[in-house]
């Protein structure tokens, strides 16, 4: 048992986090804080069903940003953690870097860190802080921070120095948590009295299933009001613009693809993959990834394309919005399984 279990600590008065996504989402692996929303389950909710509208540009410039560095930060709203850290989260994440948990994931999650006017969701000064846990692994501790006040996040970066701890929770296994759509969630009464004006808390989830912690940034206006939101996004249905268009006549050749499986995450049980597509030397309109486990993995669950499965094969084919990639081009997809995480045979077929 670790220690943060044994020194389980009462609720005090702030929030948690958890996933990015209202009862449906795009990837369900771990979690995030949905209420208020963190950067980059925010932009997903708002724009993940038409990401390359250019009224965005205008209407929510910080998340057009974010879908122009890495796509991905968004699609993977839920994957913003960092592990074997052992607890000492200051001196593996930076200031200035808090937002991205320190250059997460590779740098995936680097746009979150990027200064400037971020929606903000309007809250009062006491509040529950919702954080959505889909994999229900539970928590050796949640702990929530806001900025001090006259720290302002729309042209300052965030600080170690900024925060002030508001409210945390000891160990809390998942089977305390509330059943949500998909997996659990719980609540985290905030209260900080006597603030007004913009303000950003910071979520730290630590999870119990393995040494994972997971790091939010949620920007909310204590006492205004929220801007004009889009549309709550429909993760089903894809955007209408397509991301590339191919040329009139492709050169000659056959055409071709190659998919590349990358491990996203794991967990007793489960497991969290991407796979980029890219094309060979002409432009493709439709491909076709298969992906075949050894030993009776199954995927469960595939955003930025559709599945069939058979057995532990799965057949994915490009959804609407992204079959065309240029000769030489990319596009990714992501997805969830259940067993013991393994890279399975990838074969990629194009027309």
């Amino acid at each position: 048992m670790r220690i943060a279990r044994l020194l389980a600590v009462p609720l005090i008065a702030l929030a948690a986090a958890i996933v990015v996504l209202l009862p449906t989402s795009p990837a369900s692996a771990h979690g995030s804080v949905i209420n208020p929303a963190s950067r980059n389950y925010g932009c997903w909710e708002r724009w993940g069903s038409r990401f390359q509208a250019p009224e965005m540009a205008t209407e929510d410039p910080m998340c057009w940003q974010a879908w122009q560095a890495n796509p991905n930060a968004m699609w993977n709203w839920n994957g913003l953690y960092r592990e074997n850290l052992a607890g000492n989260h200051q001196a593996n994440v930076p200031d200035g870097q808090l937002c991205s948990g320190g250059h997460a994931e590779g740098g995936r999650y680097n746009a979150m860190d990027t200064v400037g006017n971020w929606r903000a969701a309007s809250v009062s000064t006491s509040f529950s802080l919702r954080l959505q846990d889909q994999a229900s692994h539970g928590a050796d501790y949640i702990r929530v921070y806001v900025t001090r006040s006259g720290y302002d996040p729309t042209t300052q970066p965030l600080r170690w120095s900024d925060l002030t701890l508001v409210s945390q929770i000891g160990y809390t296994p998942a089977s305390q948590w509330q059943p949500a759509s998909q997996g659990v969630q719980i609540d985290i009464p905030v209260s900080v009295p006597a603030r007004s004006g913009r303000a950003m808390f910071y979520t730290i989830w630590q999870a119990s299933h393995m040494d994972q912690s997971y790091y939010f940034c949620s920007d909310v206006n204590f006492g205004g009001s929220n801007p004009t939101t889009p549309p709550t996004n429909n993760p089903t249905t894809p955007p209408t613009t397509q991301p590339t268009t191919p040329p009139t006549t492709p050169p000659a050749g056959s055409a071709s693809c190659t998919a590349a499986y990358t491990q996203a995450g794991a967990w007793t049980g489960g497991f969290q993959a991407d796979v980029r597509v890219t094309a060979g030397s002409r432009a493709i309109t439709a491909w076709t990834v298969t992906l075949t486990y050894a030993n009776g993995q199954q995927v469960t669950q595939v955003w930025n394309g559709t599945a069939t499965t058979s057995g532990s094969t799965a057949t994915v084919r490009n959804a609407g919005y992204n079959g065309s990639v240029a000769a030489g081009a990319s596009t990714t997809f992501g997805l969830l399984g259940s067993g013991t995480s393994a890279t399975p045979t990838v074969t990629c077929a194009a027309t």
